[in-house]
């Protein structure tokens, strides 16, 4: 099992300027036309995606499936990580933690 970095969201007041100067100061491009997710133009990288409700936090991808995201919570939380209390939708793939600085994240399957 591993974990990567996946994405850094971004929380802005604008997603079109911000897409702008983030596309112009990596390189990046927007992921299939959507400007309020950006993704290295090589494919190689984090991706950006950009909100403007949503908190700035990391999402942490775990690469086999949603069976998994548990295990790596359960992972991170013995590291210090401590679970957030989230209002998830219904199909949530994700889980919310706090580093242990309070810092938000995301577990995503």
């Amino acid at each position: 099992m591993s974990l990567t970095f996946g994405s850094v969201v971004l929380k802005v007041s604008d997603v079109s300027r911000a897409a702008e100067f983030w596309r112009s100061a990596l390189g990046y491009v927007s992921q299939d036309g959507a400007p309020a997710f950006l993704k290295p133009a090589t494919g190689d990288g984090p991706e950006i995606h950009l909100d403007d409700e949503d908190r700035t936090h990391l999402d942490l991808w775990v690469d086999r499936g949603s069976s998994h995201v548990e295990a790596e919570v359960g992972r991170l939380i013995a590291l210090g990580a401590k679970r957030v209390d989230w209002d998830y939708p219904s199909d949530a793939d994700f889980v919310v933690l706090a580093d242990t600085e309070g810092n938000l994240f995301c577990v995503i399957a």
